[in-house]
């Protein structure tokens, strides 16, 4: 088996995809989804790995983090991934961009800390992600609005059903000094 590499994913720096290699045959399929060599300088030594289910018309996010990481990969289904480099030192400072990834299109990304992200369930899905760091959601866990018309990332679904902390996350003109990623 060949290890898939790292490619930087130009719309924000930092962010980086991975073409998940499929094998599969009249048994069903084998993917490798993650090696931590794929990703040098990143400390993996906190490693947790979560699960997110969603039905169609889901849209979660955005969050972003200051000690954390995340790989994502869909298992089943289909989504879209946005994001928002929110990193004030950034060559792509407040540049975002969306990418579709799911069982049509097994990708891997990974995502840097201060790197506002979310996705779109375009249908039934299970999201896999690995971060670099346990959940602390009282330290470390901030959030923008998904419908922020300074970003104006393009969800491809009409009236997301949101929960109540994803629909009342400030716009980025209204973050506190001591919630901007520097």
């Amino acid at each position: 088996m060949t290890v898939s590499p790292a490619q930087p994913f130009d719309p924000i720096h930092g962010v980086q995809t991975v073409a998940l290699q499929v094998f599969g045959d009249e048994r069903g399929r084998f993917m490798e989804t993650f090696r931590k060599e794929w990703f040098p300088g990143v400390n993996w030594d906190r490693l947790q790995n979560n699960r997110s289910d969603s039905k169609a018309g889901v849209l979660r996010g955005l969050h972003y983090h200051f000690k954390q990481v995340d790989y994502w990969y869909a298992t089943r289904g289909s989504i879209r991934v946005g994001l928002v480099d929110l990193r004030l030192s950034s060559p792509t400072y407040l540049a975002s961009a969306t990418i579709d990834i799911g069982e049509d299109n097994p990708l891997g990304i990974f995502i840097p800390e201060g790197v506002a992200h979310g996705f779109a369930a375009l249908s039934d899905c299970t999201l896999m992600y690995i971060v670099n760091n346990y959940y602390d959601g009282g330290a470390d866990e901030f959030g923008i609005a998904w419908d922020d018309p300074q970003v104006g990332i393009d969800w491809g679904i009409q009236d997301p059903y949101l929960s109540n902390r994803d629909r009342s996350n400030p716009l980025i003109a209204n973050l506190p000094g001591e919630v901007q990623p520097q």
